[in-house]
């Protein structure tokens, strides 16, 4: 559209540049060019219809105007078979071949409007799917850095869990070398306690012979 306005503001303003020193035969098939302003004077050329022509003066009185061809041969010819712009059929040529220019670039345009259209749509598919990749990418960043901090968090309990369990190793190490120590003690203690045990009894063992004699002597001497 833009530029058939173009086209038809630089037609307008050659039109009226030319308007005042422009001709054009009308619809008649051929009009004759004489060397003077009668029909009795020379016929030089014969025009046919839609001939572009120069004007170079007319005289209203005689009817004739004076014209010059395009390769520059100059005449006479009728006025009345003189119009501003060309021929109807002409125009309608002229019409007719702008027409079929307008929709062979209106063809053209269509079909870059279509092959811009598609590239719109595959360059709003791409977006889409690396705008939905990215929202993914985000979960799923989201995701690790949940499970980072629970790792963080884990690792410092598990830290904590290794003390304790030192702790307790450490503490169960020493109940066992202090319960192998009152282990020891006892063994000693039950040592200790039998070795008097056995002491004691040899004493009596030694004790009441003695003590039976002087028993049996008191008597006799009664």
């Amino acid at each position: 559209m833009k530029k058939i306005v173009i086209f038809l503001l630089i037609t307008a303003a050659s039109t009226a540049a030319y308007a005042e020193s422009t001709r054009y035969i009308t619809d008649r098939l051929e009009i004759t060019m004489r060397s003077g302003e009668s029909n009795q004077h020379k016929i030089l050329r014969m025009l046919g219809s839609g001939t572009k022509l120069e004007l170079i003066q007319t005289n209203a009185d005689s009817g004739y105007s004076q014209v010059r061809t395009s390769d520059g041969s100059q005449g006479w010819v009728i006025t009345r078979y003189l119009e501003q712009q060309p021929s109807a059929r002409e125009r309608l040529a002229a019409n007719e071949k702008q027409l079929a220019r307008i929709k062979s670039e209106n063809k053209v345009l269509n079909e870059k409007l279509a092959q811009l259209t598609s590239q719109n749509n595959a360059l709003t598919s791409k977006t889409n799917k690396l705008s939905a990749d990215n929202e993914k990418q985000s979960k799923e960043f989201a995701r690790v850095r949940s499970i980072s901090s629970n790792a963080l968090t884990l690792d410092s309990e598990n830290t904590t869990l290794r003390e304790q369990t030192r702790q307790l190793e450490r503490a169960h190490q020493a109940l066992q070398l202090e319960n192998d120590s009152l282990k020891d003690r006892s063994d000693r203690d039950w040592f200790i306690v039998g070795s008097g045990v056995i002491l004691l009894g040899m004493m009596i063992g030694l004790i009441i012979p003695k003590i039976r004699w002087r028993k049996k002597s008191d008597w006799s001497s009664l």
